[in-house]
């Protein structure tokens, strides 16, 4: 059957059906999310004269919930217009209405009986083939198929997704014995594909996969605190990105997800399982059950473990739970001398160290990571009959770099059974079997793919669905040409693929080299170049400011002008090359990062991308071609008879106000995507669909195109606009001097300086202007106080 996804309904608009149905609308999908009836008017509508017959009053649940998802931060909508993509009702007007939709979604109480009794319902109203699926995570599929119709049974299953599911990528698809194989093939590829999402396929077992091994984790985490008596801090710290996981740490991201949700898949846990020897890990530990008692679950609750009050100052202040007193304290900073050792170290390389530390976090570190190997190898194939399928749902689940048996691989198998065995834990006889026919990883890279050991076989395969992907990592092999801060790749097909390497891939020397020497070898030898990388910080947060700093603090205005000159060149090398350039921008995409995005053929945007041309923030103008880029793109947009100095200013107030894109549709609405970039919802598909748009562009005939010397520019009209706004600002104390020079500067660069009516000028002119402008605001006192600032580690200082 060719199956299309054209209409989702989702029954239940709570805090998961409602971002279910506003991600479904993110793809452009038609949705109707539906919720129940209240029993009856309420005060307010009373007090209207509404009766429980006016749809106001039937759709109150629903719209309420609904309005609520709009405000959340962060946002559930890649664009606020995608709200009118969501048709609301209720079960008892519409329900009837799913006999036109693809696909119904059910996300109500975790009742089983109130399930059924509305799958009763459904199963009258579905068309057939119509997919029925669950977002249970705590009800076992089968049972909520039984009784029903042959074809509602073989078309229905899980489809867990995690919350928020817009930003995190699980999605765990959980068949029953009755699901047609061609109904779980369909889902495994739409989740990928069109949602986005790592699709993990899971056995029917209590808590499918992510929940069993991090709330296990979870759990055994607090059991070692309370038997070691560590500090909410320490344990966050230790927890946390030292280690591949969110920053937030343990406690933190208890809080902000609820303890209550903790509790109630750790209780299901213990209730339902009877073939774990790690079961008694599930029993709520002292702490948690005096958080229950006394109501503290969280940021929901105001307080868990940690609280935020405002201090004397007025200012907000962050006080951590005294797990032994149960008072809160100020929240105090930690230190453990063995990071001083692992801060350098790539992730991989942190884990020896870490386990070997005699110090507290050692022994913290022994008694946790270990026991978790110990714990998933136990789990196959109770959970999963493949190794890796646990990996990927535990790091697309709850945000970790890297797995469990990935980390193993780290520190090498045969070592961590030897940790093991020396903290008297055991693993599963198959690891013992597995270095015995000679495997001796988990994971190994073969031929540009990532392959896990098959445990029934006892050989290696490739992970199925990634056949397509293109992940850096594992092309080592294919480096043709590399520096400190950049790799270049040979991705076959005649593409080159360029991998900025520098911390947080800002744009230095070396990066400038490596665009400059990938363009040279893709024109010599190849056709097409694809610049992206894997990094899971950002794509480029801009140009390499400590150079520029020390520059400017030695007073070195000739190199700084020669700086700007190259990085300026390096750009227009990106737009004027012979070969066709696609640039693969995810994350963050600052400053300079979003200028090589606007100087690209064509850009592959990952969804989840914040781009933004952010230079004011530290004392300066975009001055790698952003300005002059966008006085361009303002251009291009009077020829199609758009309002010209209002597009102008939309224009200058993104870039006076630093503002960056919530999203990738976000950044089209800025015009720093254009028509003919694309959106890849899958992070994992980026550089392979980028690879695939450069073999396009080279096919279609690319043709070096000319530099442009036709941009109109407003002169003095758009400066007299801009100085009027800008003096207001400062009059009404909104801005300060300084914002109010830069921002003058602003003004000229993107008017076309001072010229006496709007006329053509070249991309050149208006990149020696924006050189002059940047050059001169370099110089000032209160520019290098905000880039100091910034370089320490502050906020951005409005001086």
């Amino acid at each position: 059957m060719n199956r299309s996804i054209r209409k989702v309904a989702v029954l239940g608009s709570g805090i998961m059906g409602s971002r279910i149905a506003c991600h479904f609308a993110n793809i452009g999908v038609e949705v109707m999310l539906l919720d129940i009836v209240p029993k009856e008017p309420n005060d307010a509508e009373k007090a209207k004269g509404l009766s429980i017959q006016h749809p106001a009053v039937r759709n109150r649940i629903v719209n309420t919930a609904f309005q609520q998802t709009l405000k959340a931060n962060p946002a559930a909508l890649y664009s606020a217009s995608f709200a009118n993509r969501i048709k609301l009702g209720n079960f008892d007007d519409n329900l009837s209405e799913i006999n036109q939709y693809d696909w119904v979604i059910e996300v109500i109480v975790e009742n089983l009986a109130i399930k059924k009794s509305l799958y009763e319902k459904v199963d009258a109203f579905r068309k057939a083939g119509t997919l029925i699926t669950s977002n249970t995570s705590g009800i076992p599929i089968h049972l909520m198929a039984e009784g029903r119709s042959d074809d509602f049974r073989k078309h229905f299953c899980g489809t867990h997704f995690f919350n928020p599911p817009r930003y995190l990528k699980l999605l765990e698809i959980i068949p029953t014995p009755a699901t047609d194989a061609l109904v779980i093939d369909f889902l495994m590829h739409y989740g990928d594909r069109f949602l986005g999402k790592t699709t993990v396929l899971c056995k029917d077992t209590p808590a499918f996969i992510a929940n069993r091994v991090g709330v296990y984790s979870m759990m055994k985490t607090m059991q070692v605190v309370e038997e070691m008596g560590l500090t909410v801090e320490e344990v966050d710290k230790l927890t946390s990105v030292v280690v591949g996981r969110p920053k937030s740490g343990t406690f933190r991201l208890s809080d902000v997800v609820g303890l209550d949700t903790t509790i109630n898949v750790s209780n299901n846990l213990y209730a339902g399982l009877t073939d774990d020897d790690a079961k008694e890990t599930f029993v709520l530990p002292a702490m948690v059950k005096k958080l229950q008692e006394n109501k503290w679950l969280g940021d929901k609750t105001g307080q868990g473990f940690y609280k935020k009050i405002k201090g004397a100052s007025g200012k907000s202040e962050i006080l951590a739970l005294n797990l032994k007193t149960f008072e809160y304290e100020p929240s105090q900073k930690v230190k453990f001398p063995v990071f001083e050792l692992t801060k350098t170290l790539a992730l991989k390389d942190r884990f020896a160290v870490l386990l070997a530390d005699k110090g507290k976090a050692g022994e913290f570190y022994r008694k946790t990571i270990l026991d978790g190997f110990s714990y998933v190898t136990k789990r196959i194939p109770e959970i999963s009959d493949e190794l890796y399928r646990i990996d990927a749902a535990i790091c697309a689940g709850f945000g970790w770099e890297i797995g469990l048996f990935e980390t193993w691989d780290a520190i090498g198998v045969e070592k961590g059974l030897e940790l093991m065995q020396n903290e008297g834990m055991k693993s599963a006889d198959w690891v013992h079997e597995m270095l015995a026919s000679g495997a001796k990883t988990f994971y190994k890279r073969e031929g540009g793919k990532r392959l896990y050991y098959d445990i029934p076989t006892k050989s290696y395969k490739v992970i199925p669905g990634t056949e397509s992907f293109i992940i850096l990592e594992n092309l080592s092999n294919n480096i043709v040409w590399k520096n400190a801060e950049s790799n270049v790749y040979d991705l076959g097909d005649g593409i080159l693929g360029l991998e900025f390497r520098s911390k947080m891939n800002t744009m230095g020397a070396g990066v400038i080299e490596g665009i400059q020497k990938s363009i040279a070898l893709a024109e010599k030898d190849f056709r097409g170049l694809v610049i992206g990388n894997d990094s899971t910080e950002a794509f480029s947060a801009g140009a390499n400011l400590a150079m520029l700093f020390m520059f400017a603090i030695e007073q070195e205005y000739d190199e700084i002008n020669m700086m700007i000159a190259q990085f300026q060149q390096t750009m227009m090398r990106v737009r004027y090359s012979s070969i066709p350039v696609v640039v693969a921008p995810h994350s963050l995409a600052l400053g300079g990062g979003c200028e090589i995005n606007l100087h690209a053929d064509r850009v592959v945007a990952g969804a989840e991308t914040y781009m933004g041309l952010v230079e004011v923030g530290v004392g300066l103008i975009p001055a790698g071609g952003g300005t002059k880029e966008m006085a361009l793109r303002c251009s291009d947009l009077y020829k199609n008879g758009d309002p010209e100095l209002n597009t102008l200013q939309n224009a200058f107030m993104n870039i006076a106000m630093a503002k960056v894109s919530t999203s990738a549709q976000e950044a089209f609405e800025m015009n720093y995507l254009r028509r003919g970039d694309e959106i890849v919802l899958n992070r994992s598909r980026l550089i392979a669909d980028a690879k695939q748009a450069a073999i396009e562009l080279a096919e279609a005939g690319y043709t070096q195109p000319k530099k442009r010397t036709d941009i109109k520019v407003q002169g003095k009209a758009g400066i007299a606009l801009f100085k009027a706004g800008i003096q207001g600002m400062k009059m009404g104390r909104y801005i300060s001097e300084h914002d109010a020079k830069i921002a003058e500067k602003l003004a000229y660069v993107i008017s076309g300086g001072d010229l006496s009516y709007p006329q053509l000028v070249s991309e050149q002119y208006l990149l020696d202007l924006e050189r002059e402008a940047f050059l001169s605001l370099s110089a000032e006192k209160k520019t290098l106080e905000r880039i100091q600032s910034l370089l320490n580690g502050g906020k951005p200082l409005r001086n």
